[in-house]
């Protein structure tokens, strides 16, 4: 029994810190976004106050490479479509390494938004700090940020709908059903959902 009393005491030191350690990075709902400048495939830097009348933004955090991404591109662009009329434009952010991951360089940027006819701006995240900032860790991943007086307060968070491989196959749609709510002035009815999508390509740690 003696020889268990340490044991014990370490499990609990353990479970302890664990309880302790901070909550993980990014944003939450009701938190206000901090701005960025950011490279857009046409050369232009773009930020979130460039756009005066935005009520707000549909930032998604997406790539060229990957399969999710690739299937959800349409759906991103009728999202643009559909909502930057409505005050809330969409904003892409492509956050891999291109050293990595070369298909997702600037110039391989440039070349997709051109052949897909990307209605909305295409921003490389070089440094990778705003994927950071965010807590974003697919592509894609979607942060819905609600204009509140001069800041962006982030709505919803998570994933388009609930289907990525067939938009036909599609049940609910979470990101139509949170925008519904945010544009009526409410808060969404389901704010945070699981986004789901290929990893991010982080640079290695030197």
């Amino acid at each position: 029994m003696k020889k268990l009393l340490p044991l014990l005491a370490l499990c609990v030191v353990l479970l302890s810190s664990f309880a302790l350690r901070p909550a993980a990075e990014g944003y939450k709902v009701g938190d206000k976004a901090t701005d960025f400048k950011l490279k857009n495939v046409d050369g232009k830097v773009v930020s979130l106050a460039d756009n005066k009348a935005a009520k707000g933004y549909i930032v998604v955090f997406t790539c060229n490479t990957c399969p999710f991404a690739q299937a959800y591109e349409d759906r991103i662009l009728a999202l643009d479509k559909k909502y930057a009329p409505l005050g809330y434009p969409v904003v892409a952010i492509n956050p891999n390494d291109a050293a990595s991951v070369p298909g997702d360089s600037y110039a391989a940027m440039q070349s997709r938004a051109k052949e897909h006819g990307y209605t909305f701006p295409y921003l490389q995240d070089e440094t990778q700090q705003v994927a950071r900032t965010f807590g974003a860790t697919r592509t894609p991943h979607l942060y819905v940020l609600r204009r509140q007086g001069a800041d962006f307060v982030v709505s919803y968070v998570g994933a388009i709908d609930d289907n990525s491989e067939d938009a036909k196959l599609v049940k609910t749609k979470y990101l139509d059903n949170a925008m519904t709510d945010i544009m009526a002035g409410k808060p969404a009815a389901t704010s945070t959902t699981q986004a789901i999508g290929c990893g991010i390509k982080w640079k290695k740690k030197a």
